[in-house]
This record gives C-alpha cells, structure tokens and sequence, in this order.
C-alpha cells in the first residue's frame, strides 16, 4: 500500500469513527429536547407521550428509509451515499436548531408549530442516522479490509458511538439544569451548533477522501426465496424490534423519571436535569464497558446463545430489583452541574436500571448472528429488514411514556421485562433453525 493511500485510509478511518459517534449523539439527544419540550406550558398536560414523540420520529425514519437507503447503497456507492446522509444529518439539527427560534404564540390544535418543526427536524435526523448506519459498519470494514482487522475498526467505532450516548444526555442535562415551564429552549442550542459544525467538517473531509466500493457491490443478485422463509430469522425480526425499544425506552424512561421534580417523579429538587443527564449517561457508560468486555473479550469465546440468554435473565433481575425497591431508598453519587461536579442523592432503584447497560450492550449483535445463522445468499436482505425493525426504538419509547403517565415511572417498566422476556425465549428456543432444507447457495 503507498504512503499517500494509507493516509488517505487513516482520515477516512477517522472520519467514519467521527460518523459513527454522531449517529449516538443525534440519537441520543431526543430523550432530552423532548423532556424540555413536553414541559412547555402548552404541552405541560401532555405528559410522557409527547415528550417521546421526538425519539418516536427519529426511529420512525427507519421505517420508512431503511430499504432506500439499502438502495443508495447500490446505486450511488458508499462515498456518495454518506455524503448524502452528512448533508440531511446537517439539516435535520438546523431545523431542530429552528424550532426553538419561531417562537410559541403560533398553535395548531393547540399545540405550538415550533413543536411541530421540531418533530419535523427530528425525523429529518432519522433519515440521516438510518443512511449512515447503512453505510459505516461496511465501511469501516472495508477500510479495514475485511477480517480481524475490519471487525477491530467496526468495534473501534462502536466504541465511540457509546462514548458519545454517554456524554450527550450528560452534557444536555448540564446545560437545560432543572426543567420548568419557562426553561428556554435556546440551551441547548450549543450542543446543536457544534453537531452542525461536525457535520459541515466531516462533508468537507469526506468530500476529499477516495473511497472505492468494495467489489460487486453494485450487482443484482436475485433470490428464489426470501429471508422470511426462514422461522428463526422471522423471530428474530420480532426480537430485534423489542431489542431496540428496550435499549431506548430504558435509559429515556429513567431520565424523565429522575427530571421531574414533582411527587410523580424520583424527589429530586436540586439540579433535577443535571443528575438525570448524569445518571441517563452512565447507562450508555454501562453499554461502552459491556460491548469492550463481551465483545472484545468474550465474544470470541462464548456463543451468541448464551450470551445473550445470560444478558436477558440477569436484566429482568436487574429491572425488578428497581420496580420492587422504593424511591426513598437511596444513595449518592458524583454528578456534573453547570458550575462543576457535586454530590446527588439518587433512588438506588435508577442505579439498577443502569446496570442494564451491561446487558443490553451485547443483545443486538447476539440477536442478528443468531437471527442470520444458516441464511447464506439471504443474509443481506436480511440486514436491511433488520435496519427497518430500528423503529422499535421509537415505538416502543412511546407506548412506555403513554403507561408511565397512566401508571407511573417505575411501573412502566414492566414494559421492558416483558421485551427481555421475549429476548430469552428467543435465546432458548425461538432462535433454532428448523428451516436447515432450504438451498442458501
């Protein structure tokens, strides 16, 4: 390889590190603008639901983008299509950036336009975090070239998509600190200046950088059947979707939970926001430790079956321990406040559910090895019907928001040890193959 090209791969490695951490840090910055937006006068009845309606249309985006992103993929190569997904991530934040700006006095049904414009920069977000995830975890691996070395890269990313889920509700939290009805949106408006500068930085860098696709990539291949002929990988649709809901719905709930400062939320009443974001983060922390233990370590020497059989068990421990343990049940921790770091008095209860980390790290890659196992020609289809199941992220959020403003916080979460319940059932029996007579060649 000449000089000129490998430095041409290092920036390219780099820039699609850059990528995949935004694809984390658009993501993850739903669950917060959503909790400052619902707490709008207008909105305030509103509730949960509508705080998660943000995240809902983030994910959403996955269903409607998931195959044509797969597409692009073919038509326009990796370089343009990632291209195309920086420019709309750019976008998106620019319209979310806009919708704190217009003002509130301007409803419709009641409720402010600006929220409206919100949701609309927060699907735009979708559509560009579904076509970078489409192309990144290929690339990655083709700059790697394949092998050992392009699953290191791929993890090496992975990596920093936790590390930036960490920081971002953490950074969010400081920012808003405790949320009222008159907490302006223009907050967070730092953080969304610098995802638009990311963004802008790496179109540039990408712009410059030669990236060939990788060989037959733009080929048409036709099938005799399809993906869904196969029981295990349609259960394992149904696991993926419930995966994604939970990975979600677990670390948003607790944040809105641990935010609200009335009798329905965790008690606290000093920097609420801030230990929310704190607390929220060291989830994400959680699932950064996870991935490097079970998936640098371990992965390679215990099957994706026990793993995540292992995983599920322990995280419906994990939940019920927080459901069954009382708010004033409580401990301290160090958080990081606007004016520097301080102590926080936290409901044991959130510390278990962030414990969850741990276990969810690992469940999406055990769930699509087990899911594609015995697939052959079918397992890229398979991959794009996967990346559509990324909506379970959105719709599952809200159905838990709908039933923590009915039932309560912690109550919601029965929710989720319903969706870990299922994953085990599919670690144990769901995911055999009894379809093994299908030709995949």
């Amino acid at each position: 390889m000449s000089q000129q090209k490998q430095n041409s791969n290092i920036v390219a490695i780099v820039t699609m590190v850059f990528l995949f951490a935004m694809i984390s840090f658009v993501t993850n910055l739903a669950v917060p603008l959503g909790d400052l937006w619902k707490e709008r006068p207008a909105l305030l009845e509103a509730g949960n639901f509508w705080g998660k309606m943000g995240n809902m249309m983030n994910f959403l985006a996955y269903l409607f983008m998931g195959i044509p992103a797969g597409n692009m993929l073919v038509k326009l190569g990796y370089k343009k299509t990632a291209l195309v997904a920086v420019a709309v991530g750019f976008f998106g934040i620019l319209v979310q950036f806009l919708s704190g700006t217009i003002g509130e006095t301007n409803t419709m049904f009641n409720i402010p336009v600006a929220f409206f414009v919100y949701l609309l920069g927060a699907f735009i977000s979708g559509f560009s975090v579904c076509m970078l995830n489409t192309v990144v975890n290929p690339m990655l691996n083709l700059l790697g070239g394949g092998g050992n070395k392009g699953n290191q890269y791929i993890q090496i990313g992975g990596t920093f998509n936790s590390l930036v889920g960490t920081l971002t509700p953490m950074v969010c939290g400081a920012l808003i600190g405790n949320i009222v009805a008159d907490t302006p949106i223009s907050n967070v408006n730092p953080v969304l200046f610098t995802a638009m500068g990311v963004f802008a930085a790496t179109f540039i860098i990408l712009s410059f950088i030669p990236i060939a696709d990788p060989e037959g990539s733009t080929g048409q291949t036709k099938f005799e059947r399809s993906p869904w002929a196969f029981r295990h990988f349609m259960l394992g649709v149904i696991a993926i979707f419930i995966y994604v809901g939970v990975e979600v719905g677990t670390p948003g709930i607790l944040m809105s939970y641990l935010s609200n400062t009335t009798d329905a939320g965790a008690g606290l009443t000093v920097n609420a926001m801030a230990t929310a974001g704190f607390v929220a983060g060291t989830y994400w922390f959680m699932m950064l430790i996870g991935r490097f233990i079970f998936g640098s370590v371990l992965g390679g020497k215990v099957s994706s079956k026990t793993l995540l059989t292992c995983a599920s068990a322990i995280g419906i421990v994990l939940v019920l321990l927080a459901i069954f343990i009382p708010k004033t049940v409580t401990t301290s921790m160090p958080i990081f406040t606007g004016s520097g770091f301080a102590m926080a008095t936290v409901p044991i209860s959130a510390l278990f559910i962030v414990l969850v980390g741990l276990c969810t790290s690992i469940m999406w890659g055990g769930i699509f090895n087990l899911a594609v196992e015995g697939l052959g020609k079918y397992t890229a289809q398979a991959s794009g019907i996967f990346m559509m199941m990324v909506v379970g992220g959105g719709i599952l959020p809200l159905l838990q928001g709908g039933i923590a403003d009915l039932a309560g916080y912690m109550p919601s979460y029965w929710l989720i040890i319903a969706g870990m319940a299922y994953m085990l059932y599919y670690a144990v029996v769901g995911c055999k193959n009894v379809n093994k007579d299908i030709p995949v060649d």
